[in-house]
């Protein structure tokens, strides 16, 4: 099909979530606020990780690898929604956009894909201690972050080129930011083989990572169960929880966001849910990660006291 000037030449214009009311920009107030939380303290994971070599181990390095995904996943809807507010702007390319879509889609099958790989780090780290440091060698967990970052990109180029091949009829309006759910809605195309392809391909992006994180924690709780001190399995339990949570929060929330039924469903609900999605469910992340774990503690204690010792 050839492309068509229009796709090129007209932007698309996002209607945004808030308006000027009092109680939005009270709204817009706390969004700034969580991104900067978000922002510094995914930041702060990073550096502290990078700085403290006690913390050059297969588990901090893909938690690195997840902070800073989680940076690139805010940073690619909030500014851009942030400063069409502030400067009364309502329009994206679609050159724009097709990066949008891509960064936002390829980084949350990243996620998904990282994840599967840190429950397989546990699984090894408990099930095979001293076959670890083979298993788990600076250059396969090297490997396995790059699979994570190119496994999760895979599908989304597919969406970002068929951007510009799609005829766009009507207004060109989209509710937020630039996802592919929204540009289908818009195409004067008949999309429907395309979303059945979209939507085995999603199926698989999410069920394979799913799987693999299951059968690391069944073998994990099975190697839990037979350790007999209970040192042990505080040691065990306090290692998992974390990794856990985080990933119960987002398949709680990808559950919640597309499980519901069409009728309960609202522009409004669905405007909101999508700022929950992208924005609060990337902020417990080095929280969680941080209160809970004493080698991070401690090595941001290390680097404020190196700090203050240098001034």
């Amino acid at each position: 099909m050839a492309l068509d000037n229009q796709t090129f030449n007209s932007d698309f214009i996002l209607l945004g979530i808030f308006n000027y009311s009092p109680t939005h920009i009270f709204l817009f107030s706390m969004l700034l606020a969580i991104f900067t939380v978000v922002f510094m303290g995914n930041t702060a994971m990073i550096l502290l990780i990078y700085l403290d070599t006690q913390l050059h181990t297969p588990m901090y390095f893909f938690l690195s690898q997840l902070s800073l995904m989680d940076l690139m996943l805010i940073c690619t809807t909030v500014p851009k929604m942030a400063f069409n507010y502030l400067s009364g702007s309502n329009s994206i390319s679609v050159v724009e956009c097709a990066t949008q879509i891509f960064l936002y889609t390829s980084l949350l099958g990243c996620e998904r894909f990282l994840w599967a790989v840190m429950a397989y780090d546990r699984y090894i780290a408990i099930c095979y201690p001293l076959r670890y440091p083979n298993l788990m060698s600076p250059k396969i967990c090297g490997l396995m972050a790059a699979s994570s970052w190119i496994l999760g990109s895979t599908d989304c180029i597919i969406d970002a080129v068929a951007t510009f091949f799609f005829f766009y009829c009507g207004s060109r309006e989209i509710d937020h930011f630039c996802d592919f759910p929204s540009l289908l809605i818009i195409s004067c195309n008949d999309t429907s083989t395309f979303e059945e392809v979209l939507f085995y391909c999603c199926i698989i992006m999410i069920v394979f990572p799913v799987v693999i994180i299951i059968a690391s924690y069944t073998h994990v709780i099975v190697a839990v169960i037979h350790i007999a001190s209970g040192e042990g399995h505080q040691k065990v339990f306090a290692t998992c929880s974390s990794h856990l949570m985080v990933v119960g929060m987002y398949y709680g929330t990808t559950l919640f966001i597309y499980m519901r039924p069409a009728s309960d469903r609202s522009p409004t609900q669905d405007k909101m849910v999508s700022v929950f999605y992208t924005i609060l469910t990337p902020m417990p992340n080095p929280l969680i990660y941080s209160l809970r774990n004493k080698e991070v503690a401690r090595a941001a204690m290390k680097v404020l006291e190196k700090g203050k010792s240098g001034q």
